[in-house]
């Protein structure tokens, strides 16, 4: 599942990033600024009409990212679902 596909509040675990090319400063962006694998994450607000940005919360910290950002992210649902 992808991070623009996850439902408000729904827990899920941060699988990978995807580089869209080779060295995709994007994808080592996200990365650096955690999400790595194994990393708790959720959706806390998103745009009306599916549109830019969706807010996501990884740890304590919230991050407004574009839908083309968050779309590299790949996740799996974590036990639990709602957070």
């Amino acid at each position: 599942m992808r991070l623009t596909e996850l439902a408000k509040g729904v827990a899920a675990i941060v699988d990978h990033v995807t580089d869209q090319h080779s060295a995709d400063a994007v994808a080592a962006r996200l990365r650096d600024l955690g999400f790595v694998p194994g990393e708790p994450v959720r959706v806390v607000a998103a745009a009306p009409w599916g549109g830019d940005p969706i807010v996501v919360q990884i740890g304590s910290t919230r991050f407004a990212l574009r839908r083309a950002e968050a779309q590299r992210v790949t996740l799996q649902v974590a036990q639990g679902g709602v957070a």
